[in-house]
């Protein structure tokens, strides 16, 4: 039952990616269960306006009867909320005033209708005195963007969070305000700076209204395995008691991070592989990633695996991948080129060659680009002002 202190999930993020799963054709296989769940929120939080914003599909989601109820009781509703408005304008305090903004605001949040709810929130900001209780608003503006994908709206309440929060925010909520953070970095690609927030918040989880508590799991592991170096992976993912709680409910994301610490690369490509299919493709949150998150861990991979040795013949390679020579060796092709791997390839013979640059001369390049960078930057000025 939730409390003042344990925000309700509104708008519900499970009918965004119910519907984003619903409109991508190479997830047929899942569309009659994310149909089913997705008619049942709409319905159950009487999501008329937000139904109506959604491309047709076919069939529809609601039939034409089912869609004028919930638009009746919206009306009604919001008639009813309007009217309690007025009454407390009229004879309540602030306290009852904000109570009734409160009110209505949430209600246009729960069922979808974006921009009524938007003001709604920000007026609601304006005359709720408690800090903490102005947070909670400034989250659901958050939850609303990260609903909608308005990323302008997002951050804009990201940075308005984060300064209240700074103010005097609780542990709570400024445990909650790391999970909101994380999963705006890592809707833009920004994998290392979510996963040190997500790890941090792992023991102490409370953002049950943005995702439930095994998927924030699924994302800390997914994202954890991708930038931990291996001995803060054992630490933080691998002997997690939080992990460890959920990890045998999701066997194919046990034997991902697993797989890959034990150096089982030919189980690690397969476990690979089903994770794209099961948690990358099918998530609105991962899967514009998810080719970037692929090829970034098959780099990793084999980074890890070269490591152990100066050279290696791309036979034993293959057979360590469990896939063919020629696949080794185009991928292989593709990230030396690109310099992800410091490695170099014999053809003729066969071999993989390890070529680790040493940390001097590294930093020696890096002092050498920044100063080119430095020196340009000094003649361009210098031609303004002369």
């Amino acid at each position: 039952m939730p409390t003042e202190d344990a925000p309700v999930p509104i708008p519900n993020l499970k009918a965004a990616q119910y519907y984003f799963v619903l409109s991508n054709a190479k997830l047929s296989h899942l569309h009659k269960e994310a149909r089913d769940e997705l008619v049942k929120l709409v319905t159950a939080d009487e999501m008329a306006p937000y139904v109506a914003t959604l491309p047709p599909l076919t069939p529809p989601l609601l039939d034409a009867d089912s869609f004028s109820k919930l638009q009746a009781i919206n009306t009604t509703t919001i008639e009813s909320l309007d009217t309690a408005l007025a009454s407390a304008n009229e004879t309540e305090g602030e306290s009852e005033i904000s109570d009734a903004l409160r009110a209505r605001a949430n209600y246009l949040t729960k069922i979808g209708d974006k921009d009524r709810a938007v003001e709604a929130q920000k007026l609601a900001i304006e005359k709720t005195p408690g800090l903490g209780a102005r947070i909670d608003i400034v989250l659901t503006l958050v939850r609303i963007g990260l609903f909608f994908g308005d990323q302008e709206l997002i951050k804009t309440y990201m940075k308005k969070a984060e300064a209240l929060v700074e103010e005097g925010g609780d542990w709570d909520r400024r445990n909650r305000l790391k999970v909101y953070s994380g999963l705006h970095l890592l809707s833009i690609r920004q994998f290392e700076r979510a996963a040190n927030l997500f790890i941090d918040a792992l023991p102490t989880f409370t953002a049950s209204e943005l995702l439930d508590y095994n998927d924030f799991v699924t994302l800390t592991v997914i994202t954890g395995t991708l930038v931990l170096k291996r001995v803060d992976l054992k630490k933080k993912i691998i002997s997690s008691p939080e992990v460890n709680q959920v990890l045998p409910e999701i066997p194919a994301l046990s034997d991902f991070t697993k797989s890959l610490y034990n150096c089982d690369y030919a189980k690690f490509f397969v476990a690979l592989a089903a994770l794209e299919q099961t948690h990358l493709l099918p998530s609105r949150l991962l899967s514009p990633h998810a080719r970037y998150y692929v090829r970034e861990m098959r780099i990793l991979a084999y980074a890890q695996l070269l490591e152990s040795y100066r050279s290696l013949t791309l036979q034993s390679m293959s057979t360590a991948f469990g896939v063919g020579i020629d696949f080794v060796d185009n991928d292989l092709q593709r990230f030396i080129s690109s310099g992800r791997l410091n490695c170099t390839i014999d053809k003729v013979h066969g071999i993989v060659e390890t070529n680790r640059p040493s940390s001097k001369n590294a930093q020696y390049e890096t002092v050498v680009r920044q100063g080119d960078f430095l020196l340009n930057s000094v003649q361009k000025l210098s031609k303004v002002l002369y």
